[in-house]
């Protein structure tokens, strides 16, 4: 635990598992935080206790199946500003620690759940992972090569932006209306929901055009030579975002060939300067 920083001061009883809420903890106990996470002793076994995002915490484990469990979790929630919890929909009123029976015990808390679809709705009780929310919220279809099947990326993005960043988002608008208002309040954060919110440009040009973007083929993503991946001599990669028009300029006059400068959107040559800047690229190493 630091014992500085914008949240010191603040204590978080964080009961959620694997990466979304610890994430989001993490980043409360980076800012001075007192983060006191609640742990499983199965996830430790399976080999999924991700010490990086464990950084700055203090540990405990507790079974909130038991009346002692119950007891002891309800002494640290009523001197607590936070709660964070991440299991399904219903789970913590079962167990009888839920934001209503917290709220009787200490009314300025504010209470974080953290699921892949959100605690209302027909998918409340799907299980899911990372990949299920970005393929549900649109997100998957747009990553990878055209004509291919999606990609999954090779990190989290729901888990750590739509889970975790979004939790810890909402937790610190909680903190300011708190201190406003003296009254704490729910948060209900849905993956599902915040990957939806990674598609603003994608919907822009749909509005704009009229045309549903595909994978790999689209404004921001590999239609044209100016924002697009190139393979070097190598067999590396370079990217090259020249979405400004000087930008492209620079790099149409410095391969000898600014006839390309207004050329930038142009439909009909579109293939002819990206096979272009291809083989110009491949040329030379990475480093070259």
């Amino acid at each position: 635990m630091l014992n500085k920083g914008a949240l010191k001061g603040i204590t978080v009883l964080d009961l959620s598992r694997l990466l979304p809420g610890p994430y989001c903890s993490m980043i409360l106990a980076d800012h001075g935080a007192r983060v006191i996470a609640v742990e499983d002793k199965r996830f430790i076994a399976d080999g999924l206790f991700m010490d990086l995002v464990y950084r700055n915490k203090e540990h405990m484990t507790l079974n909130l199946k038991t009346e002692e469990g119950k007891e002891i979790f309800f002494h640290l929630a009523r001197e607590a500003d936070i709660v964070m919890e991440q299991f399904r929909p219903g789970v913590v009123h079962k167990l009888g620690v839920d934001y209503e029976s917290v709220k009787k015990v200490n009314p300025e808390i504010i209470y974080c759940s953290i699921t892949g679809y959100g605690q209302t709705g027909p998918y409340r009780d799907r299980a899911g992972h990372d990949v299920n929310y970005l393929s549900i919220a649109g997100v998957l279809d747009l990553i990878g090569e055209k004509d291919r099947p999606p990609s999954i990326p090779g990190i989290q993005i729901a888990d750590i932006a739509s889970g975790g960043m979004n939790a810890a988002i909402g937790i610190l608008l909680a903190l300011q209306a708190r201190n406003s208002t003296g009254k704490g309040q729910y948060i209900d954060i849905s993956m599902t929901d915040g990957s939806v919110g990674f598609m603003p440009v994608p919907l822009f040009y749909y509005k704009l055009l009229g045309i549903a973007p595909e994978r790999s083929d689209f404004m921001l993503s590999h239609r044209y030579a100016f924002y697009n991946t190139y393979e070097t001599a190598d067999g590396r990669y370079i990217s090259i975002n020249a979405v400004e028009n000087r930008f492209w300029k620079n790099l149409c006059e410095t391969f000898g060939v600014p006839e390309y400068t207004e050329l930038q959107y142009d439909e009909p040559r579109r293939e002819e300067i990206l096979d272009f800047m291809r083989a110009e690229f491949k040329k030379k190493t990475l480093s070259q």
